[in-house]
């Protein structure tokens, strides 16, 4: 059988049939509005990306999920899904394809001990759906926590090795993109007069819309940040000729300084307090023994303390951390208070704390349904305060009205299990692999802290929390097998 040879097509003719398919294309983008222009070109850097590897369209899915809030508000269109949903699509298809072209199988499902209490939690918010009375809602609320799960799974599929390293980097970009955008707006950026501050700045709110979400992504990312600084440092002290290290630890040095000055900016109490909180716990953590990390913490204590007490710090900021410890302690029956300008903010808050208490006492075992707190407010409201803030302000609290007390315990256990695991990873061989477990420590301790005072589980700050737990279950599979190999 004869096979003919197709001739080559004619460098002159090549040229001609590549010019005119470009400027079709051009004609195509001319006739789109901009924005529908961007969002295909985003879509089609990241698929190209993701041939190469799906840990491409993680990086972009935790750059881009914090920008939902933006997008619905200032977008020339309407996305048929939000962006982080969007780019969760395009992760796990990538995952899939991944597997299905290069070997031939599904992805591979890794074994670790986070997944018991995430799916313990799983099971018990799907039996809070017999209480609710939005299904839709509740399947929102139900759906983060699988797809934190689902995170956790690509995370011990894909990221083995020294590959988390690039979970971290995402993490962390993400964070100084909306530091850097936080810092616009506090410099006047915004001009959104009612977050004035001082009658000088104003409060950073970076792509969230609003303050103390902002503040919450810049809290669980800074602890992260300074382990990653200080891990790449000592790397590089260990092993000098390892200039990588130094470049990714003064990448990660400029990075810290711009997440920790979204703290400050965001002017929230709760991020504050938080963010004390998270490094006290990792001054503690440091050392490897116990008694060195106590004199540590109990020396960065005292020195906070004189500080506080030899009025050197900015009054403005310890009268915004008085206001906010004040509220905290201030719990009582609101209803019988005069409001006032000066009391407003507090009471509405208290309101909300007591209407979460109400849904409790109605449904005190599975509470009112996950993701119903908004729904069944008007029946629990207080008088005087028609409006829902959407949840109580205080996490715990909303929990327990969602979920009852069955939901807080589970939901405690969760965080136990988790803050354990961190704590073993401090016994990791590598240098920065055991500054990640501490820095993880922090953003657990930042999480638990701020929760009395907001939900964190919102504008898909849930994402980020699952890449971070899959980090987790990867240094802990480490640490594991580092342990065992030793007892052997």
């Amino acid at each position: 059988m004869n096979l003919t040879r197709s001739k080559p097509i004619s460098p002159p003719l090549s040229a001609l049939l590549w010019g005119l398919l470009a400027g079709a294309l051009g004609l195509i983008v001319a006739l789109q509005p901009p924005a529908l222009v961007l969002v295909i070109g985003i879509v089609g850097a990241i698929l190209l990306a993701a041939m190469i590897t799906p840990l491409a369209p993680l990086v972009a899915l935790l750059i881009l999920a914090p920008m939902r809030t933006l997008i619905a508000t200032e977008a020339a269109f309407q996305l048929p899904l939000d962006i982080g949903q969007i780019t969760l699509v395009l992760l796990l298809g990538s995952w899939l394809l991944y597997h299905v072209v290069r070997h031939g199988t599904l992805p591979a499902l890794h074994w670790s001990p986070v997944y018991i209490p995430l799916l313990i939690f799983v099971a018990f918010i799907g039996l809070t759906g017999f209480k609710a009375a939005s299904l839709s809602n509740w399947l929102n609320e139900w759906l983060k926590w699988i797809q934190i799960v689902v995170l956790v799974a690509f995370a011990l599929d894909m990221a083995r090795r020294e590959r988390w390293q690039w979970l971290l980097f995402g993490l962390i970009l993400a964070g100084l993109g909306n530091a850097i955008i936080g810092l616009y707006e506090f410099l006047g950026g915004s001009g959104a007069d009612h977050l004035l501050i001082n009658d000088r700045f104003f409060r950073a709110f970076g792509t969230f819309g609003q303050p103390n979400p902002f503040a919450g992504f810049m809290g669980l990312i800074a602890p992260l940040a300074l382990a990653a600084t200080i891990g790449y440092a000592l790397r590089f002290w260990h092993y000098r000729a390892n200039r990588a290290s130094l470049y990714w630890g003064a990448f990660y040095g400029i990075a810290s300084a711009f997440i920790v000055l979204g703290i400050g900016i965001s002017w929230s109490r709760g991020a504050w307090l938080g963010f004390a909180a998270a490094l006290t716990v990792m001054i503690f953590a440091m050392p490897r023994k116990t008694w060195q990390g106590v004199l540590l913490m109990l020396a960065a204590v005292l020195g906070v303390g004189t500080l506080w007490l030899s009025g050197l710090l900015p009054q403005s900021i310890v009268a915004r951390i008085s206001s906010s410890t004040e509220e905290f302690f201030a719990f009582e029956d609101v209803r019988g208070v005069d409001i006032t300008p000066e009391n407003y903010a507090v009471v509405e808050r208290l309101s909300h704390w007591q209407a979460a208490l109400n849904m409790t006492r109605s449904s005190p075992w599975l509470g009112v349904g996950m993701g119903n707190y908004e729904v069944v407010y008007p029946q629990f409201r207080l008088l005087n305060w028609d409006e829902p803030l959407g949840h109580a302000h205080n996490y715990y609290l909303n929990m327990m009205a969602e979920g009852g007390l069955l939901g807080l315990l589970v939901y405690g256990k969760v965080w136990i299990s988790i803050l354990f695991m961190s704590w073993q990873v401090r016994r990791h061989p590598d240098v920065l692999s055991r500054l990640i477990g501490i820095g993880l420590l922090g953003t657990w301790t930042y999480l638990s802290v701020h929760s009395f005072f907001d939900n964190l589980y919102v504008n898909n700050l849930f994402l980020h929390m699952g890449v971070m737990i899959g980090i987790l279950a990867v240094l802990h599979r480490q640490t594991s097998h580092f342990v065992n190999s030793r007892l052997l």
